[in-house]
């Protein structure tokens, strides 16, 4: 999948003739207020330090996605499309510049996180697109409290996470499951995934994909430019 993912984003730096001259590519990790703000809930991993938001600039355009290992990073676009994509580092700073350079395009929207209230909000707008749909089962691949929130008590719910601080711990009356253990069981049992984006940094969206098949929708920034490649369903309402 990521060799697709590079010829893809090469195919679209050379048809924009992006790769020469002095573009600049910068990605930073933002701090947690930074990143979304003062949402209402204090359960987001990146309020609690496991993850950060890597943001790349590209001609005045923002991307972002989340990652465990963060850190500096510049250089050209050039330098961007060499990296190998072989840790979570290298493809986040990969794919916040993809969605930069796709946002700056006009080929996408929506690449920068939400803050303050949206997070609450979106966990509104996601009652609203699941009523659409007619499921009763849903797997949440990737802790999202506001998402647990709002889903909890209104339909079958299971939550994958990776996370050994949350496996086994109670969200919202539901149980966190193990995302590498019980990944096959629980995406086979829903009528839905909702997968973080945050699986085409850590490198888990192919197996997700293999299981979840055509049940997986895709929420957060991260995904944003690769859903449009790829043709997946993205759901990130409140993203700016």
């Amino acid at each position: 999948m990521y060799a697709q993912i590079k010829e893809k984003f090469e195919r679209i730096v050379a048809e924009n003739n992006l790769s020469e001259g002095t573009v600049t590519i910068r990605a930073k990790p933002l701090t947690p207020e930074e990143a979304i703000g003062n949402p209402e809930s204090d359960d987001f991993p990146i309020l609690k330090g496991h993850e950060r938001l890597m943001q790349a600039e590209f001609s005045g355009s923002f991307g972002q996605a989340f990652t465990d290992m963060y850190g500096n990073f510049e250089g050209t676009l050039q330098d961007v499309l060499n990296l190998e994509l072989d840790n979570n580092f290298r493809r986040a700073i990969y794919i916040a510049s993809l969605n930069a350079v796709m946002r700056h395009l006009g080929m996408i929207g929506g690449s920068v996180h939400c803050k303050d209230k949206g997070p609450e909000e979106c966990g509104a707008d996601l009652v609203e697109f699941l009523e659409g749909r007619r499921v009763s089962r849903i797997a949440l691949v990737g802790f999202q409290p506001v998402m647990v929130g709002h889903c909890s008590g209104r339909y079958e719910l299971r939550i994958l996470d990776l996370d050994p601080r949350n496996i086994g711990t109670e969200k919202f009356g539901v149980v966190v499951l193990d995302g590498g253990a019980d990944a096959e069981e629980v995406l086979e049992w829903c009528d839905l995934a909702l997968v973080t984006g945050t699986t085409v940094v850590n490198g888990t969206i192919e197996s997700i994909l293999e299981m979840a098949g055509g049940k997986a929708v895709f929420y957060g920034i991260s995904i944003a430019g690769i859903a449009r490649l790829l043709g997946l369903t993205r759901f990130c309402p409140r993203s700016m």
